[in-house]
């Protein structure tokens, strides 16, 4: 089978991945389709019609696709966009997990502030911590004890720790607060708010599950 078939069996098996042709799980793979003008649009929630191809979702190999020109030739027609593709989709990635940001503190899904933040920790009714990206070194590494005294009194791994979005970009979402640490809470929302930050840092090529899963075995801060 050419590279072209292999394409087009890629564009029919919509869980299939047109840079690899591996088959992956649906939240693994962005949908892309194309604007009647030809802008190609990432389609985040998969809803919009037309004819679609699937990319993994993480940077690299979107960038792969656009150096191989792959996304033209699977929807069959010359596109516009496709140089800045790679950074609108992040953009629209932290757009999507500062929008679940804002959901869960309306929800009341969220704590703030590093004293309430490693209580909620300590006390196991945290799902996971945002700290900003910039925040300072100091105050991060003091939750990360709490995680990880948690993780140790109950024999389990510690929650995810994200560092997804800056201390702005929080602050925005939160409505100016300045904010530096979370803790998401349980909830529909603040489940919402993880799958975004997952999502986010799966595409920077750094995900916060793994760096946990890596570091499982570090010991509690006294």
């Amino acid at each position: 089978m050419d590279e072209d078939a292999d394409l087009e069996a890629a564009v029919m098996n919509g869980r299939m991945c047109i840079v690899s042709r591996r088959s992956l799980p649906a939240d693994a793979l962005i949908r892309f389709v194309v604007a009647p003008d030809g802008q190609v649009v990432p389609d985040l929630r998969r809803r919009l019609p037309g004819r679609g191809a699937h990319i993994e979702a993480r940077r690299s190999v979107v960038e792969t696709a656009m150096k191989r020109k792959l996304l033209s030739r699977a929807l069959k027609r010359e596109l516009t966009g496709t140089e800045t593709l790679a950074d609108d989709l992040e953009a629209l990635l932290v757009r999507a997990a500062t929008g679940a940001l804002a959901l869960a503190r309306k929800a009341g899904q969220l704590t703030t502030g590093s004293t309430k933040v490693d209580a909620a920790l300590r006390a196991g009714k945290a799902l996971a911590v945002l700290h900003a990206s910039d925040g300072a070194a100091d105050g991060i590494r003091k939750l990360d004890g709490a995680r990880h005294a948690r993780a140790a009194e109950t024999g389990g791994r510690p929650v995810p720790a994200y560092q997804s979005l800056t201390a702005d970009e929080i602050g925005l979402a939160m409505g100016d607060l300045n904010v530096i640490h979370a803790a998401i809470l349980p909830g529909g929302a603040g489940a919402a708010l993880i799958e975004r930050l997952d999502a986010l840092e799966t595409y920077r090529g750094a995900s916060a599950r793994e760096t946990n899963e890596a570091d499982a075995g570090h010991q509690p801060a006294s």
